[in-house]
């Protein structure tokens, strides 16, 4: 086992951006980070040589309400789950109050467009030639509810039925899709009675945008995955049996010919998957039995994969402890341990399991997931954790990396 090195955090919590985009410059030079250090969360960027740290959001009003973060500010703060990297051109976007920003490490924050005000949004993300920027939306009404007494568990999330609200009221979400130069909207895809919160536009072709259909109050396995192509402006789900399975956090492999995600069979095992944009095949492979941790699947440039959860020695005794956010939709309980390097075999349906470090987050919130990344040298992995303690000192979200070598 290796030793994780800590890249930032003190008395303050720091954690990576989402994993649906890198957060890491493409020359592994500088890393950017979300941290509430200035008392509101601001995004940050590390300078890996020197380790010196520049803030380059200037938020004051806390976090906006959006997916993930029920119970924050409505159209006040800033979106954490709306900040995205252009991994070459060393731009963010992202949202604060109603504002769809941008901010480069050598460029002013400017304002390029407006978040209607009766919507709510979710994780974004940026085309990988930089032109392009995506804005999950919502109608307001899926979230429309009072934290304090409609709210449960660590993040205050709804206790009906998001999805189910969805379907019963009509409600759609909506594809913005704007020029990050100008930043005029190019197009708006809606789609009725669906909530999405996750979207990636393809490596290779940007008219191509993969997203989701979030905690599906039935159909799971099949109901998860979507692609929608612009220039036919045709829709489709990727996985069209299984049903009672449950899919989750998919992601593009850089060619843009493929999806891996992760998920559990109905009543059985947990299994991670890759579905071929071309062939229309899907390859699935099962985890042991005792592999019943939950954690999330991302991917390298030569398509090692890492995860956060899952494995386990065979004497490992898994601690046992409250965790609010088991409460939502997938059979696997947030108690993972490990960062692992997974190296899969797709044609002969094998993982090799390289467990690297322990993470020991306690997986308390959205925050302290760890959602490992790897660097574009495929030389450490990246990830978060507020590591559990037996004392009662407070404990704070922060950033780590391992070796993979």
């Amino acid at each position: 086992m290796k030793k994780r090195t800590l890249i930032s955090g003190s008395k303050y919590n720091t954690q990576l951006l989402y994993f649906t985009c890198s957060s890491l410059s493409a020359d592994d030079s500088h890393l950017y980070l979300m941290s509430d250090r200035t008392g509101s969360p601001n995004v940050f960027v590390h300078d890996m040589l020197t380790g010196e740290e520049r803030q380059l959001t200037d938020n004051t009003k806390g976090t906006l309400k959006s997916y993930v973060y029920f119970d924050a500010t409505p159209h006040e703060g800033l979106g954490k789950a709306s900040v995205c990297l252009d991994t070459h051109r060393d731009m963010v976007y992202y949202i604060q109050d109603d504002n769809i920003c941008c901010v480069g490490l050598d460029a002013k924050p400017r304002v390029l467009a407006k978040v209607p005000h009766d919507r709510v949004t979710a994780f974004t993300h940026v085309s990988d030639d930089g032109r392009l920027l995506c804005v999950p939306m919502t109608d307001a009404r899926s979230l429309d509810y009072d934290p304090e007494t409609e709210g449960a568990g660590l993040d205050r999330r709804p206790i009906y039925d998001i999805d189910g609200r969805v379907q019963e009221e009509g409600l759609s979400s909506y594809l913005c899709v704007y020029d990050t130069e100008t930043g005029t909207m190019l197009y708006e895809k809606r789609i009725p009675k669906c909530w999405i919160t996750h979207v990636q536009f393809n490596p290779v072709n940007p008219e191509i945008i993969m997203y989701n259909h979030e905690w599906s109050s039935f159909d799971c396995g099949i109901r998860r995955i979507w692609i929608y192509n612009h220039e036919e402006d045709r829709y489709y789900n990727v996985r069209t049996e299984g049903a009672d399975d449950w899919v989750c956090h998919e992601m593009w492999n850089d060619d843009g010919e493929s999806i891996i995600y992760h998920g559990g069979y109905a009543g059985g095992l947990a299994m991670v998957g890759r579905y071929d944009m071309l062939t229309k095949e899907r390859r699935e492979i099962s985890l042991p039995p005792d592999y019943n941790a939950y954690g999330h699947f991302t991917m390298d440039h030569q398509q090692n994969l890492c995860c956060d959860g899952y494995f386990k020695f065979p004497e490992d005794i898994k601690k046992v402890r409250e965790n609010s956010t088991d409460n939502g939709p997938d059979p696997h309980k947030k108690d993972g341990e490990y960062i692992s390097k997974v190296i899969p075999d797709w044609d002969k349906g094998t993982l090799q399991w390289i467990p690297l470090c322990k993470h020991d987050s306690d997986w308390l919130g959205q925050d302290a997931h760890p959602h490992p990344i790897y660097s574009h040298s495929g030389d450490r992995i990246f990830f978060n954790s507020r590591v559990m303690k037996d004392d009662e000192e407070p404990k704070f979200v922060e950033v780590y990396c391992v070796e993979t070598k």
